[in-house]
């Protein structure tokens, strides 16, 4: 699995406030946005991508047993991430969503924290 890129995403219905908050705690604005939507900062070490969830996530970040928080990985080939996941015994649990910057799947890890394999278009 070849990747290109990890970082950590929030997802948010409120990503304006959001990103108002830790561009306050950075004390920093953020590198890209589209207001209402999303936002990335960049620091030393670390790539924060705030967003709002797509509607037919939003049952994903809705349960309070979950945190909106997830790794992001950035793959070349989102297929063969999928097959490295099956091979762990891992399977995504849901089917490949296409949206305005590539395609991607949500997975866990061991103690069920959010993996999203994403890749660009």
């Amino acid at each position: 699995m070849n990747i290109s890129e990890i970082f950590v995403t929030i997802a948010s219905l409120n990503v304006d406030e959001m990103v108002g908050f830790y561009a306050h705690l950075f004390d920093c604005s953020p590198k890209t946005q589209i207001l209402g939507k999303y936002a990335e900062f960049w620091m030393p070490g670390l790539k924060l991508v705030i967003f709002k969830p797509q509607k037919t996530h939003l049952c994903e970040f809705d349960d309070p047993a979950r945190s909106g928080l997830s790794l992001c990985v950035e793959v070349d080939n989102l297929e063969d991430a999928i097959a490295r996941l099956n091979d762990l015994g891992h399977p995504p649990p849901g089917d490949i969503t296409v949206a305005s910057h590539g395609r991607e799947i949500y997975a866990y890890d061991l103690d069920g924290n959010r993996l999203i394999l994403h890749e660009k278009r």
